[in-house]
């Protein structure tokens, strides 16, 4: 495995729907899209929640546990904690029912750092959360997720490099390619040395070459090109760099199924960098295969209806000809409504 910790400082080394009349040609899925839509697995755990019952997110993080699927874990814990969030009934009967399962515990951390990540005082409210990570990490010693946690808990708090390091070497003895663990470390990178692009590309660069084929670790450099597009801080970057940043994620997108919610969100970013490289071709493709599975992010960056948004792009992109995007549905950094629409939530922090 390369040693993508030579990278790290020593770094250098819920859901919405909208129905429209169905046409002849179009978009897949024309009469219908979806944002944030939860997969097959996940849908009837937060049914159940609904409903105040959280025996189906018991069961759903037990299986991900179970099976080692820790790219979904990660995604599961993410969905239900933000649905904690503005529901907590659910969780506070599963807390209460089994105060030490590792699957509550876990949920616990996620939902200790999402309501700290807003506010102004969020430095000293992370530290509550601290006894709460370090509880999820012991109870399933095999589980990366705990240390997503931690990394993103460690850039919240601003914590130093050192500690930073030890946490992201915790990370990837658990799961070396985990998806999650490596955007929170570019997420530290990016915070610690802002408007310096060229770290973040060679530390999600050395990462991608490292990974499987089919990893969604192939997908980080896109997510650092992102980074780079919608920023407008440090020296530019070459062309080049940016193109072959997209081709791994175009690469990756192919390799996953099309239409489905699970690449959702690593292919409507890709559609963000494949738009502002222009590349047109590449980005109708993209939405083809995203279909009707919108995501907030990072729609909801540019505007405070995202899913109208995506909408207005595909049809575009899918029906509009060879006809320019318009510049407004593809805002750089300098846009005013790129600018105003940079704040955090809790669930890409």
């Amino acid at each position: 495995m390369v040693d993508t910790m030579a990278l790290l400082p020593s770094f250098i080394r819920p859901t919405r729907m909208t129905k429209r009349p169905a046409r002849p040609a179009g978009p897949p899925a024309a009469d219908e899209a979806v944002l944030d839509a939860p997969d097959d697995r996940l849908s009837p755990a937060l049914v159940a929640a609904a409903r105040g019952d959280h025996t189906g997110a018991a069961a759903l993080l037990a299986a991900t546990r179970a099976a080692a699927e820790w790219e979904n874990r990660d995604r599961y814990v993410r969905r239900l904690a933000a649905f904690a969030r503005s529901r907590p009934e659910w969780f506070e009967n599963w807390r209460t029912a089994a105060p030490g399962d590792p699957d509550a515990l876990l949920l616990d951390a996620q939902l200790t750092v999402d309501r700290a990540w807003p506010s102004p005082a969020r430095a000293e409210l992370l530290r509550e959360a601290s006894p709460l990570i370090t509880a999820a990490a012991r109870a399933d010693d095999r589980d990366p997720v705990p240390w997503r946690i931690a990394l993103d808990h460690a850039r919240g708090s601003r914590a130093g490099h050192r500690y930073f390091e030890e946490l992201w070497e915790a990370a990837v003895r658990r799961a070396p390619h985990h998806y999650g663990c490596h955007v929170a470390a570019l997420r530290y990178l990016a915070a610690l040395w802002h408007g310096s692009h060229h770290a973040c590309f060679d530390f999600a660069d050395l990462a991608a070459q490292d990974a499987p084929a089919d990893s969604l670790v192939q997908a980080l450099p896109a997510r650092a090109a992102f980074g780079y597009l919608t920023d407008g801080c440090g020296p530019e970057l070459g062309r080049a760099r940016l193109d072959a940043a997209a081709d791994r994620a175009v690469a990756l997108s192919v390799r996953l199924p099309a239409a489905d919610p699970w690449p959702a969100e690593v292919r409507n970013k890709l559609l963000y960098v494949l738009l502002r490289l222009d590349r047109r071709d590449d980005a109708a493709t993209q939405a083809r295969l995203i279909g009707p599975y919108a995501t907030s992010f990072p729609w909801d960056r540019f505007s405070d209806d995202p899913l109208g948004h995506f909408l207005r792009l595909r049809d575009h992109l899918l029906t509009g000809g060879p006809e320019p995007v318009p510049a407004g549905l593809v805002p750089g950094p300098a846009d005013p409504l790129g600018d105003h629409r940079g704040h955090v939530r809790a669930g890409d922090h």
